[in-house]
């Protein structure tokens, strides 16, 4: 499994929320106009996962994900917060890369690899300060694809 297979048209994005929510919205947004969900009901099956335990697995990453009831397959956002937002990660850092992923109900097998596959490669200190230096989308877009195709 590749994540760019999963990563939605228009959803690598620079995050501009100061808060936790506002940052879920924003993750939500690409994945709800790409299927025509309601965004707000894609960044609230989020909130409800994150009050289970905090998705910030430390070294400045979070990777929110959620069950959605009538998405049709395992959907991605990447996302970027030049700021960094308070996410309780495990380290106690601040998140500044994040990869929302969003599954179908019924996708248990194939959610717990996308989740292995994100983990793995954002574990590479040399990619995530390379993810946290691209100058834009575009080049953030161009580094996870590269990292991808070798990991």
């Amino acid at each position: 499994m590749r994540i760019m297979e999963l990563i939605v048209p228009d959803a690598v994005v620079e995050l501009d929320g100061q808060t936790p929510e506002a940052v879920l919205a924003e993750l939500a947004a690409p994945v709800a106009r790409a299927y025509r969900l309601d965004g707000s009901r894609l960044a609230a099956a989020l909130a409800e996962r994150e009050k289970l335990g905090s998705t910030g697995v430390g070294e400045g990453v979070a990777i929110p994900h959620a069950r959605v009831p009538g998405l049709p397959q395992l959907a991605a956002c990447l996302g970027r917060s030049r700021q960094g937002i308070g996410f309780q990660a495990i380290d106690g850092k601040p998140a500044r890369l994040f990869v929302a992923l969003f599954a179908p109900e019924s996708s248990a097998g194939t959610h717990l690899q996308a989740l292995a596959r994100v983990s793995r490669i954002f574990k590479n200190p040399a990619f995530r300060e390379a993810a946290l230096a691209a100058p834009d989308a575009a080049a953030l877009r161009r580094l996870l694809a590269e990292e991808d195709a070798k990991a």
